[in-house]
């Protein structure tokens, strides 16, 4: 991918990802706001749930630093993803299923990710097919399990 000129440090759009979890808000809840439900659908964490917690994701270019920055059980986590990124999970109940909302932001235009030595325009678009073709439908696969 060309890295787009013009406006560097220009927000780029956050990636958004919802879907309809067949099951209760706890059980998806224990997914994503525990180390050990993490690890199994994203990567392998440290995570040590609380506001203002710190931990780190074991990622393919090392362990990067992560903080809390939201923590409301059973509804919403966030937490900043390194120097640049900024994740938050929110749950709503939907009947006897869960709405996920994802959002992944923090995206800025001639940025370069400092882990990855790679422009924030091409892993943006990385990341986009990565939650929606393989992290999200593995958290699918273990909380409908």
């Amino acid at each position: 991918m060309t890295v787009a000129a013009g406006d560097p440090g220009r927000s780029l759009p956050d990636i958004r990802h919802t879907l309809v979890l067949a099951a209760p808000v706890d059980r998806v809840w224990n997914a994503v706001a525990t180390a050990q439900g993490m690890s199994a659908w994203l990567m392998p964490n440290d995570l040590q749930p609380g506001l203002g917690s710190t931990f780190h994701l074991q990622t393919p270019f090392g362990p990067v630093p992560c903080r809390v920055t939201a923590f409301d059980p059973p509804y919403r986590l966030a937490f900043t993803w390194g120097s640049d990124w900024h994740v938050t999970i929110t749950l709503e109940p939907a009947g006897s299923a869960t709405r996920l909302t994802l959002v992944h932001s923090g995206w800025k235009a001639g940025h370069v990710a400092p882990e990855s030595g790679e422009p924030h325009e091409v892993i943006r678009e990385r990341m986009d097919r990565g939650w929606a073709t393989g992290v999200l439908p593995r958290l699918r696969a273990l909380v409908e399990s």
